[in-house]
Formats: structure tokens, C-alpha cells, sequence
């Protein structure tokens, strides 16, 4: 008797052989390049992904793959042991689609709690937007390297948060007496 991999996997060749003809026709008609992009962005790691790959829907693929389950287990224990396939499978359900998936999400009511901000995210902020105010790091207005500004803004910042002394003259002092007023 297979096991449930080695059915799986099978179940996943028949599926990809029946998805390469489809594959085909699509380098055909769109090019080899915009074709593979197409067959990229599906998700074939998902069963989901490899009925659709299959032209099934997901629960076409679902009673065929319970058919052969209760197929194999007939043959293995005997008439009554269809009834031990489908508590099996009742205690271990396959995954739901993504769109049942999010309406089930919906349904529970819980709410995503956002995550408070920190005092010292508070502080880079109110840092950023005194560089972006002055003009050290480009034309007021825009910051022309981001990344320099933030690194400069951290450190100011982490540097008024520990006590630490830090220059009042020019973009650091105007970092620092932003930042002053959060921490």
C-alpha cells in the first residue's frame, strides 16, 4: 500500500503532466519568457494552486483525492473501512481556499490590534520630519538620502535617550531639540 505522501506526490505528477500542455499553449500564444512568468506567479505549492493548474476546482480535487482514499482503504481493510477514512480526514481537513479562508477570518470578529508606537519611534519621527524641514540632507522638502538621514536620526536620537551629550550646531542640534520634546 502507498502512503499518503507517495499518493500526494502522484497526485501531483498526474496534475503538473496535465498542466505542462496548458503551459505549452501559453508559451505559444504569449513568448517563453511571458509565459513563465505567468506560470510563476501561481501558487503550485499549494493544492489550491494545482487544481486551478488542473483546470478543477478545489473541491473537484478534494472528493478525488477522498475517492482515493476510501478506494485504497476498501482494498486494504474492507467495506467498513470508508467510514474510517472520512473521520480521518474529518480530524484532518485540508487547508481552505484563500477566499473562504479570509471570509471565516471575517466571520470570528477579532479585530487586529494595532501595536502601540514607542517613544523612541515617536522621537525618529519627529527626527525625520526636522530633516526634512531643514536643509542639510537636500532642498527643504525632500530628503535626498534617506538612508543617511535615518541613520543620523537614530543615533541622535539614541544618544538623547541614554542622557548623552550631543552638538546643538547644525543638523545634529536640530535633530536633538526635536527629539528633545518626545523623550
Amino acid at each position: 500500500m502507498a502512503t499518503t505522501k507517495e499518493r500526494l506526490e502522484q497526485i501531483e505528477n498526474a496534475l503538473l503532466a496535465l498542466a505542462g500542455g496548458g503551459a505549452g499553449f501559453a508559451a505559444g500564444r504569449l513568448g517563453a519568457t511571458q509565459a513563465a512568468r505567468s506560470a510563476g506567479r501561481l501558487a503550485v505549492g499549494t493544492p489550491q494552486g494545482r487544481a486551478i493548474l488542473a483546470g478543477l476546482t478545489y473541491n473537484e480535487l478534494r472528493e478525488e483525492l477522498n475517492a482515493r482514499d476510501a478506494e485504497v482503504a476498501a482494498q486494504e481493510f474492507g467495506p467498513t473501512a470508508g467510514a474510517l477514512t472520512e473521520i480521518a480526514q474529518r480530524l484532518t481537513p485540508l487547508p481552505l481556499p484563500l477566499g473562504q479562508a479570509a471570509a471565516a477570518g471575517a466571520r470570528l470578529g477579532k479585530k487586529a490590534r494595532k501595536k502601540p508606537v514607542s517613544k523612541f519611534n515617536k522621537a525618529v519621527k519627529a527626527g525625520m520630519t526636522a530633516v526634512k524641514r531643514s536643509k542639510s540632507y537636500g532642498k527643504k522638502g525632500t530628503i535626498n538620502n534617506a538612508k543617511k538621514a535615518f541613520s543620523a536620526v537614530t543615533k541622535v536620537a539614541s544618544k538623547v535617550n541614554r542622557g548623552a551629550k550631543v552638538s546643538a550646531k547644525g543638523v545634529t542640534g536640530t535633530i536633538a531639540r526635536a527629539v528633545r520634546k518626545i523623550l
